[in-house]
């Protein structure tokens, strides 16, 4: 559990930020215009708890906070 935790923690750093030529400033990691990395795990982790389309969507907004949120009431079970 803890190496898992340790993992989304280094994902959550260092990919929502990507480092580019221009000066040294961040810009966020985008895979889909407006859908971010948060997203898409928040919406995989809520589909795999809860199988709604309804709880995906409003999971998928809270993005990581969601995905921080279920990982401390995952109870040590799989996501």
């Amino acid at each position: 559990m803890k190496q898992l935790i340790s993992l989304l923690t280094i994902i959550l750093l260092f990919s929502s930020c990507i480092a580019t030529g221009n000066y040294g400033y961040m810009h966020p990691a985008y895979i889909a215009p407006g859908v971010g990395l948060g997203t898409i795990v928040a919406v995989v982790i809520s589909w795999s708890r809860n199988k709604s389309i309804l709880w995906a969507i409003i999971h998928g907004i809270l993005g990581w906070l969601y995905v921080i949120y279920a990982l401390l009431t995952s109870n040590g079970k799989k996501l």
